[in-house]
């Protein structure tokens, strides 16, 4: 038995700025984005995902949208949501809309579910937060059902029950891949299990083996209830430049930036010089040259027995000519230098 391994990229649509120094539309953002998906295709990376929220700093809000945009410029590079925001939208539309992108990519499409780490959307669409748990509990069994592609009958607490419901676009053949975003609580990696849908670790920040009793869980629930090995994914943030510094020096400025607008919203004091290096050398932002990332995705893969590693690119407002230079790095240089740490593929475990 062989253990294969795919290596992605994700983004937020991060706000970004222009030549000039000042911000660009959201809009320019949005175009940005699917040349920087064009050319992860080209240069050999397997996934990318994008992400939704509903906030001045992020332009994508419907990455749906998005990926069916990217679906018609790309050839081979898987298509996902990083996440989608399941608990403040509609299963049934979410299922319509990722089959349909599924169908215009020729089956490449995938779902990762989340609860999101922002509540700007539960307003917007009129859901109350003392909800929280229910919403996302609730529409997950939902879409779970319907990821049968089948006829579904089924009855919740918060709308009416269904009966032999079939969905459309149905999936052409299989099922839609699905992926549950999971920031580290046990209920999570349970859940994952439960429902049959892979599990992939949202570790932004500290030493990435202190999830290590997170993936034993996962592994141990998966043996108590007779399921097939479910596979392992991880998101993590990360820049590719030429050199260790000059890949410190243009990150820098967007992590700031980035860090410090979210801690302000949430009480943490402004980040620091040293606490970002500290996370570049100890903790989980893959930033460097291409020789020094490759070492560390392979370290983090070996360590928690991980099949996809997906690197966040966009950070704050670094440019998109910077991160255009990152993801042509990454896929023409690291990626065949972590495969070949790894042995291509290695005996599973």
């Amino acid at each position: 038995m062989t253990k294969t391994y795919e290596f992605g990229i994700d983004t937020f649509g991060d706000v970004t700025v222009g030549p000039d120094g000042k911000l660009l539309h959201e809009a320019q953002v949005i175009r940005n984005v699917l040349e920087e998906a064009v050319l992860a295709d080209e240069v050999g990376v397997d996934f990318i995902g994008v992400g939704e929220h509903h906030r001045s700093d992020f332009a994508i809000s419907a990455p749906e949208v998005m990926l069916a945009g990217i679906a018609t410029r790309t050839r081979r590079i898987k298509l996902g949501s990083a996440v989608t925001v399941l608990s403040s939208d509609d299963p049934i539309r979410v299922f319509e809309r990722f089959s349909t992108v599924n169908a215009l990519s020729n089956g490449r499409a995938e779902v990762i579910l989340g609860r999101g780490s922002f509540t700007e959307s539960f307003p917007l669409f009129g859901y109350r937060l003392s909800d929280y748990e229910v919403l996302f509990n609730e529409k997950l069994d939902l879409f779970a059902a319907l990821l049968n592609n089948e006829s579904v009958s089924w009855e919740g607490q918060l709308r009416p029950p269904l009966k032999d419901v079939t969905v459309y676009p149905r999936i052409e053949s299989g099922k839609l891949s699905a992926w549950i975003g999971v920031g580290g609580s046990p209920e999570s990696v349970i859940r994952s299990v439960r429902y049959g849908i892979p599990m992939t670790l949202a570790i932004i920040g500290g030493d990435p083996r202190r999830f290590l009793p997170f993936v034993d869980l996962y592994k141990r629930a998966q043996e108590q209830v007779g399921s097939e090995p479910m596979p392992l994914g991880v998101h993590s943030p990360g820049y590719v430049a030429e050199t260790d510094e000059r890949a410190r020096e243009e990150l820098w400025p967007g992590y700031k930036a980035m860090h410090d607008r979210i801690g302000a919203e949430r009480g943490w004091p402004a980040t620091t010089k040293e606490s970002f290096i500290r996370e570049i050398e100890h903790g989980s932002t893959y930033a460097g040259s291409p020789e020094t990332v490759a070492k560390k995705i392979a370290a983090t893969v070996r360590a928690l027995g991980v099949n996809r590693f997906d690197l966040k690119y966009s950070s704050g407002t670094t440019s998109h000519e910077k991160m255009m230079k990152s993801i042509e790095l990454y896929g023409t240089k690291v990626i065949p230098m972590v495969k070949e740490i790894l042995g291509e593929k290695e005996a599973a475990a």
